[in-house]
């Protein structure tokens, strides 16, 4: 295989190694001499995933089990505060999230009800009238 062929995979692994702040100044620079290679650029990372920081929102959990650790402080007062804080916060996620599912499933109800109505009316009409059908 020609190095001509292999200089891509070559400069991606270069710029992997150095971290994410390489990509954005190759994509900088390909914007500043030529900028259609700073768009291919930042195409490929949004493609690629190469901006996902690990704690991106994709990442969120709904259950408590994945719950942030956090390490004592010393201070009782303020470490148990804290996790009242954290609980009745997850709690009202949770009381959120269950009257948002209801709520979606009232709307989700309230649609087939209808489609079957409409079905219901479309064949009720086609019965009446058999020449229209």
């Amino acid at each position: 295989m020609s190095s001509v062929a292999t200089w891509p995979s070559k400069a991606e692994n270069w710029l992997d190694a150095r971290g994410r702040g390489a990509w954005i100044a190759a994509m900088v620079l390909g914007f500043i001499f030529f900028w259609p290679a700073g768009l291919a650029l930042m195409f490929y990372m949004i493609w690629s995933n190469r901006m996902r920081t690990p704690f991106s929102c994709h990442s969120h959990s709904r259950h408590r089990s994945h719950r942030l650790n956090w390490e004592p402080t010393g201070n009782t007062a303020f470490d148990s505060y804290r996790e009242e804080t954290i609980r009745r916060l997850e709690d009202e996620q949770e009381a959120f999230q269950a009257f948002l599912d209801r709520l979606r499933a009232a709307k989700d109800k309230t649609e087939f009800d209808q489609f079957l109505e409409e079905r219901a009316r479309k064949a009720k009409s086609a019965n009446e009238n058999p020449a229209e059908a």
